[in-house]
């Protein structure tokens, strides 16, 4: 498949590498920072633009994945009749490309994906099209990629998915973050801490997540919360959260 893709940040550059991978030809890599699209189309064989106006029409897919904010400015100013083009946004609907072109959809990839990842990694991704011509080409485009892994996912559906992203992953990084913070604060190593982490990680492969919630809060160990909530008082983020948390898991919600 003859693909153009429009961005070059963490999203473009791991699906750019898994195209080639799985045998699809990258004509161009269209950005607006000529440093890191020319850097992108080097890495992925290919030739840059920085310009929508010099967008290669030759394309069989154009592949939009570019901020939720930058999304109007290209959209704007891409007309593409006849292409099939698709954002990579969970949180934008499809329609948003209706005046890019008559054949549009999304392709989701449900994954945090960085840039500097040695290895690509899994990655379950979720399409939708406004026709079958759309639909069947990106359907295509993802078993190429994911294998058996994908699944046709509507605006409403994906929005649905990414608040269950944000909860599984944004969330308890953000939960490592205040524990690092306090690690440092209190002069303990954080990467003591990663056993249990990857521990914790690992069990919810097969168990459902709330089998296997431990600590005081789900024993009702008062007393124990007592204890760390008083050596929080000098911490009051890290006191609010672990108040509120606590008290969600003791009454199972």
């Amino acid at each position: 498949m003859d693909i153009v893709i429009i961005g070059t940040g963490n999203v473009a550059t791991i699906l750019g590498k898994k195209f080639r991978l799985a045998g699809h030809t990258i004509l161009q890599v269209a950005g607006r920072n000529s440093a890191a699209a020319s850097k992108l189309a080097y890495e992925l064989n290919t030739v840059s633009t920085n310009y929508l106006s010099s967008i290669d029409r030759n394309g069989q897919l154009y592949i939009i994945s570019v901020s939720d904010n930058a999304m109007p400015e290209i959209v704007g100013n891409l007309k593409l009749p006849g292409k099939v083009v698709a954002h990579t946004a969970a949180a934008l609907s499809q329609e948003v490309l209706k005046d890019v072109s008559e054949h549009y959809g999304v392709f989701y990839p449900l994954q945090t994906l960085r840039k500097e990842m040695a290895e690509l990694p899994e990655t379950p991704l979720f399409f939708d099209g406004n026709d079958d011509i759309s639909k069947n080409m990106l359907e295509k485009l993802a078993h190429s990629i994911a294998g058996e892994k994908v699944m046709q996912a509507g605006n409403d559906e994906r929005l649905r998915l990414h608040i269950a992203a944000v909860f599984a992953s944004n969330f308890p990084n953000y939960m490592y973050t205040l524990a690092d913070q306090y690690c440092r604060m209190e002069g303990i190593d954080f990467r003591l801490l990663i056993p249990l982490i990857e521990e914790t990680a690992t069990r919810v492969k097969t168990v459902s997540p709330a089998a296997v919630q431990t600590g005081p809060a789900i024993r009702h160990d008062t007393e124990t919360i007592r204890k760390h909530l008083e050596l929080l008082t000098t911490h009051p983020i890290l006191h609010k959260v672990y108040a509120f948390l606590s008290e969600q898991i003791s009454e199972g919600k």
